[in-house]
């Protein structure tokens, strides 16, 4: 393999199954040479601050203001090892803030600013990436400086938004509270192919091969990109419709709409400029794959003026978008559409656009030196500004009306880097907006229920004509929404009852809606958030699991406050917990995707094992199916499941094509005993899964099993009580 370029020639290292075919491609297949430090982490990444670091306490205690100051003082503060265009790095910060964000997807809630990803391999190598490297070094006296106060993560994205405040830009507000990671989060998939955007790979979306959408939870349009290829797709600057498309499909798994396109793309290209005033054959590695001496940094260039300033390259592209690249303007929307525009090639042979006849006057100005006058150029993305219907009704109304576009990108612009921040209660600082946005997925406030009315709604759902296994799938639909990645979902808010939640095939609706119903009318003052997983304990008493904690205080959200199309986006095609395919066909084995919701679920591996083993016993499977149901104690919290799957009594063979069904006959006298699914059989076909199930399975393990899934149980229904956890920082 080429460390530089990631051609693999010798195939596909990966395997076809298992957990890497799941994952993708390693740091390790595109840099070999890579030092792994994984192995000392054997049980997943550690904390050098320690486990009890409180990182929004010490937020809290920064000096914000002071930080602030600073931020601005660095914007014009030129340094000679890596020179700032028109003496500002406004505009490279803005685009370190926006790469960091910009790997989010709304798939899975992975990706983005969330934890300071962009420092590691593979985003800190990605050609998108290019010389973000100096960008990062640029702040690092200030990290120095204000120490655990303030995290990567969030300087980060300050420092993007002191850049365009620093520019005259608009700024709709902060929120900090973003902890850093301090190694890879390897359980991001970011594709497949074994070749980087600028080796000639087509986009991932190609009608013509038969690809109508990209794969599963990816935005990127190519490998090592944030968005799209900015010369149009796989490089084609004539396919203004592929353009268009592929501009739609991966903003729109980031969360944004066409107005949002339109703005950001406009706003962030007001500023800076793209570089391409060189020889991008002399550049050395990317920073995974340079040697030691050069400590980090990546691209280096071979050429004697060391490839700085006048000299950059990075995407290969040359020039500035508008005439004043470090000021806030409506110039890009006048330039765009006022003047008629050529395909040129850049010194470093990228394919862009330049106008014609452009006056002296509508020139920017030389990065290197403001007396010297160049064109300004417009990327293939950015013509569909002008050239797409849709995306030019936009622009032409953004620029006749310049406060609405100053509004709509300050919002696109918090959105992008605040997105997946989770819940507005996570916000921390002075500069939190107090307007409630609806892809911060708002809840009101819930009210503790007294003692005596947890009580009361107990006493009457164990009434109701409710079964265990009811309440079992309606708690866990409910909670088990939940994403680590973005802090998304969960039980607080009740949005099972509510669209699209409640009409998602996996969770029974006919079922469901009976269940809240009956609910509804039982459970008084109480909220339906708290009625729900107040059920779920119910039905785990009455199945032998003892006494269940519950922690009230959920509040209940509105259909108003859901955003429906991005919920859309959180349907399962498959859920192994609950035994459960859907028509489409998958991508991925159940078993692996079942592993992904519980790394999603921030479960370890006895506790995907233990809920379920439990969930199946408690009759929690889909539509009642009898798959994996391995029990004559139905509804009763038992180990049956490990049990009987464990029984070498069992032969077990495949009943369909699918490779999905299996059933277990009697060895010795051949009559049916049970069936099962992939998602089954796991626990007994994987040595580690199996070795945990063994410990619930064995004599006196039953004990050990209630104890354990009833901790785990708990874990998941409160896995979204940010009310709780961050109240005190906002007192």
């Amino acid at each position: 393999m080429d460390a530089k370029t990631g051609d693999i020639s010798g195939g596909c290292p990966m395997g076809e199954g298992g957990v890497r075919a799941l994952l993708g491609r390693t740091n390790k297949d595109w840099w070999p040479e890579m030092l792994a430090t994984e192995i000392l982490n054997p049980n997943g990444p550690t904390n050098p601050l320690g486990e009890d670091f409180d990182y929004a306490e010490a937020f809290n205690a920064l000096d914000y203001n002071a930080l602030k100051q600073d931020l601005h003082a660095l914007m014009t503060d030129s340094q000679p090892w890596w020179p700032a265009d028109y003496g500002h790095y406004g505009p490279f910060f803005i685009r370190m803030a926006w790469h960091a964000a910009g790997t989010y997807r709304t798939a899975d809630g992975r990706g983005g600013a969330n934890s300071g990803q962009q420092r590691f391999a593979p985003l800190d190598s990605w050609p998108d990436n290019g010389n973000l490297d100096k960008a990062r070094r640029l702040l690092w006296p200030i990290k120095q400086k204000y120490g655990q106060n303030i995290s990567w993560a969030d300087l980060f994205i300050m420092a993007g938004n002191v850049a365009i405040e620093s520019m005259g830009g608009p700024v709709f507000g902060f929120g900090g509270g973003r902890p850093d990671v301090f190694e890879p989060e390897r359980d991001i998939y970011w594709g497949s192919e074994d070749k980087w955007v600028n080796e000639g790979v087509q986009t991932r979306i190609a009608p013509e091969h038969g690809y109508e959408q990209l794969e599963g939870p990816l935005a990127a349009i190519q490998m090592g990109l944030i968005y799209v290829n900015p010369e149009g797709p796989g490089g084609n600057p004539h396919d203004d419709a592929g353009a268009a498309r592929d501009l739609r499909e991966t903003f729109y798994r980031m969360a944004m709409n066409d107005e949002e396109i339109v703005a950001l793309t406009a706003g962030g290209h007001t500023f800076g400029k793209a570089h391409g005033n060189g020889d991008p054959s002399t550049l050395g590695h990317a920073p995974s794959g340079a040697d030691l001496a050069a400590q980090g940094f990546g691209w280096v260039s071979g050429e004697e003026h060391g490839g700085i300033g006048e000299h950059t390259v990075t995407s290969g592209i040359e020039g500035a978008w508008t005439n004043t690249p470090d000021t806030w303007s409506e110039n890009y929307f006048r330039l765009l559409l006022d003047y008629d525009y050529e395909l040129v090639k850049s010194p470093a042979g990228a394919n862009q656009w330049q106008p014609i006849d452009q006056k002296e006057e509508d020139m920017a100005p030389a990065a290197w030196d403001a007396s010297i006058k160049v064109p300004t150029m417009m990327t293939t993305a950015d013509m569909q500004m002008k050239r797409d219907p849709e995306f030019r009704k936009i622009s032409e109304r953004f620029r006749d009306d310049h406060e609405a576009f100053k509004d709509a990108f300050a919002r696109a612009w918090f959105k992008l880097t605040h997105r997946d921040m989770g819940p507005k209660i996570r916000y921390l600082g002075p500069e939190v907006p107090a307007e409630d946005l609806i892809w911060q997925d708002p809840v009101p406030a819930g009210t503790v229920p007294s003692d005596s009315l947890v009580a009361e709604v107990k006493r009457k759902i164990a009434d109701s004509d409710l079964t265990v296994s009811q309440l079992i799938k309606t708690a866990w639909a409910s909670a088990s929404t939940y994403r680590k990645s973005d802090y998304r979902g969960g039980a607080n808010g009740a949005r099972v009852a509510l669209e699209p939640q409640r009409s998602w095939e996996v969770n029974e609706p006919e079922m469901l809606a009976k269940v809240i119903d009956t609910l509804n009318g039982l459970r008084g003052e109480m909220s339906l958030a708290d009625a729900i997983v107040l059920g779920g304990v119910v039905a785990l008493e009455k199945a032998g699991a003892g006494d269940v904690p519950f922690t009230g205080g959920r509040g209940d959200a509105t259909q108003e406050q859901t955003d429906v199309e991005s919920f859309g986006w959180m349907e399962p095609e498959a859920d192994g917990f609950r035994n459960y395919v859907g028509k489409k066909k998958l991508a991925l084995k159940v078993e692996e995707m079942m592993l992904d919701r519980a790394s999603l679920l921030g479960l370890s591996v006895p506790e995907m094992v233990v809920l379920v083993g439990g969930l199946r016993v408690l009759g929690a499977n889909h539509g009642d199916r009898g798959h994996g149901h391995l029990t004559k104690r139905s509804g009763q919290l038992t180990n049956d499941f490990f049990v009987h799957l464990f029984d070498m009594t069992n032969v077990w063979k495949m009943t369909d094509e699918t490779d999905q069904e299996y059933v277990a006959t009697d060895r010795a006298e051949g009559h049916e005993k049970w069936k099962a699914t992939r998602a089954d059989l796991i626990f007994g076909s994987n040595a580690e899964l199996r070795a945990v199930g063994e410990i619930y399975a064995q004599k006196g393990g039953e004990e050990k099993f209630k104890r354990d899934f009833v901790k785990a149980w708990t874990k998941v229904m409160d896995a979204d009580r940010f009310d709780l956890t961050f109240a005190k920082y906002h007192q």
